[in-house]
């Protein structure tokens, strides 16, 4: 069965109500739909020899946070000791060593490389220079194109800051979310405003010309007057690149636990429209002051010398190795995801296996959906490059869902080109949910 035969989804209402759930799609199929059953399919492709012109990346999950924000939905702790985190960065080492030998690593150095989280800021210069520098003696870092690093304010310093420097981060993604004192008290965030100023001064002092900040849009206790606040102090920074994302609120969080307790099924954020009002907002002043934006999510000053190379290229059919408690990978059309227990990842690692808690290997049909829906993310496609390597006419494909969504206002097609409006923008991630083959169509996706 295709997704044309699946019917467009409903109109949403000009308000609504934020639920219980997953809107923002980062991946496909969804997560959900991975199985401990399908294991010995990565045993499989580690085993084979790269696709030609295949890039490979890596992805090292750091775990540890100070605080877990209320609407985290991420795998972090909070309680572990040094002990426990050299116990952890070892295992991660360990984990490389039983890869960087593998059949599908095939003479390839790693082209990117992001440290998510957790936080990886959390750790100590001395910390990060011992696992960065046991990572690039198994795997060279030469031909590295990006090093993205993920940092929260409060735990970055003029020190730490350097130390990522020299180790060759590249890009540096501060995790502001919000300046409102308040805001970030409530949603139980680590940082306040003075540690968001300190931190990026210094990280301009030391060099960094790649800087990201990360906002969200419909925090507990957003007002129009504090997100135009957020906006405006977000502009005077001038970051290289801004992302902001919409609340949304997964079942695995402190907010949802809260909504179970009091019996609600609206969680106490802003609705969509009201989110994505705020987003537009955010864009348009930014697009003021010369930013482009060039995704669903992001605005960047310099277009043509301001890259994303481990989202675009993953987008694109790159290998990705996973490293670390809960960290996803693919390898040759198999997706797979780590244990998620700390003590369950590291025991196995030190064991000698290789810690993959569920996996999921895609076909040519699911393969196709995923760059499709992924590179919508974008705002704009080209359709030559899937009949160049699919060998399908994506309008064609697509087509009952494309000029519904053509006839509603949300994109345009034309001359092989499919361009998102800023109004389909704004909501891609519901669009998104319509090319979902019907097997996949569920909102627990994580």
């Amino acid at each position: 069965m295709t997704t044309e035969s699946l019917p467009v989804l409903p109109a949403q209402s000009d308000k609504d109500d934020t639920k219980a759930g997953n809107y923002f799609v980062s991946n496909y199929p969804p997560f959900s739909f991975w199985s401990p059953d399908h294991v010995n399919d990565v045993l499989s492709a580690i085993a084979r020899e790269p696709k030609p012109n295949t890039d490979l990346g890596m992805y090292t999950h750091i775990p540890f946070c100070r605080k877990r924000c209320h609407f985290c939905y991420f795998k972090v702790y909070t309680d572990k000791n040094a002990a426990e985190i050299q116990r952890y960065m070892d295992a991660v080492l360990t984990e490389l060593d039983t890869y960087k030998d593998q059949p599908f690593i095939g003479g390839r150095k790693p082209k990117y490389i992001y440290f998510g989280g957790g936080t990886p800021s959390y750790l100590s210069h001395k910390q990060l220079k011992y696992l960065t520098d046991g990572m690039k003696e198994r795997l060279p870092w030469d031909e590295m194109e990006e090093v993205a690093f993920e940092g929260e304010p409060g735990t970055l310093n003029e020190l730490k800051l350097q130390a990522l420097k020299d180790l060759g981060v590249t890009r540096l993604s501060f995790g502001v979310e919000h300046f409102d004192e308040n805001i970030l008290e409530v949603n139980n965030r680590a940082h306040g405003q003075k540690e968001i100023y300190k931190a990026y001064e210094a990280a301009r002092k030391v060099g960094f010309d790649q800087i990201n900040v990360d906002l969200i849009a419909g925090m507990v206790n957003e007002t129009d007057d504090t997100w135009h606040d957020a906006v405006r102090r977000t502009i005077e920074l001038d970051p290289e690149c801004v992302t902001i994302y919409q609340m949304e609120i997964p079942y695995n969080t402190t907010i949802y636990a809260r909504m179970k307790e009091d019996g609600s099924i609206t969680a106490p954020v802003a609705d969509w429209h009201t989110k994505r009002d705020w987003v537009d907002y955010a864009f348009g002043e930014l697009e003021k002051v010369d930013y482009t934006v060039t995704s669903a999510y992001t605005a960047v000053k310099d277009p043509d010398n301001t890259r994303f190379v481990y989202r675009d290229a993953l987008w694109r059919g790159a290998d990705m190795l996973s490293l670390g408690v809960s960290s996803f990978g693919i390898v040759d059309g198999t997706h797979y995801q780590n244990e998620a227990n700390f003590e369950q990842y590291c025991t196995r690692v030190e064991a000698g296996e290789m810690a993959i808690f569920r996996a999921m290997t895609m076909t040519d049909e699911e393969k196709l959906v995923r760059e499709f829906i992924l590179q919508l993310k974008l705002g704009r496609l080209e359709t030559q490059y899937f009949a160049d390597k699919f060998g399908v006419n994506v309008i064609d494909r697509f087509g009952t869902i494309l000029k519904a969504y053509e006839r509603e206002g949300m994109l345009s097609l034309d001359n092989g080109t499919i361009q998102l409006s800023r109004h389909g923008l704004l909501q891609v991630d519901r669009l998104l949910h319509g090319f979902f083959l019907p097997q996949h169509r569920t909102d627990r996706i994580v």
